[in-house]
């Protein structure tokens, strides 16, 4: 089964600790802890992100980059990527999976993706203003 947005709203709409609002072509999914991610489909990946703070919240990004990179392999399933929204840069993190996975394997995606949100912006507090 290949996954559309209609499938994977009903799958996060029937967890009571997510609020699931359409928009646009993306679901934004908010847990009980207020992290917000947003889900969207791109072409055969399911795409998790979550925006983590303002690059121009960063005091020395040359140093918070090479941290991140030294210590990414200790966030499973969760990447840290740049992202710009409305003209400014944003930290994001983000996981992929496959538009054919399992419902398991995409709520453990989102799973992930929450619980190494908080553990980065705990983690990479130090960088910031």
């Amino acid at each position: 089964m290949t996954w559309d947005l209609d499938q994977l709203e009903t799958l996060f709409t029937e967890n009571d600790n997510l609020v699931v609002t359409r928009e646009n072509n993306c679901l934004l999914i908010g847990n009980g802890d207020g992290l917000d991610a947003w889900l969207a489909l791109s072409g055969e990946q399911i795409i998790i992100e979550s925006i983590l703070f303002s690059s121009a919240e960063v005091k020395d990004k040359a140093a918070l980059n090479e941290e991140i990179l030294k210590t990414h392999m200790l966030f499973p399933l969760t990447t840290i990527g740049i992202s710009q929204v409305a003209e400014q840069d944003y930290y994001t993190a983000f996981g992929a999976l496959s538009s054919q996975s399992k419902a398991e394997s995409v709520k453990i995606e989102l799973d992930a993706l929450f619980h190494n949100v908080a553990a980065f912006l705990d983690a990479y507090q130090e960088h910031l203003h």
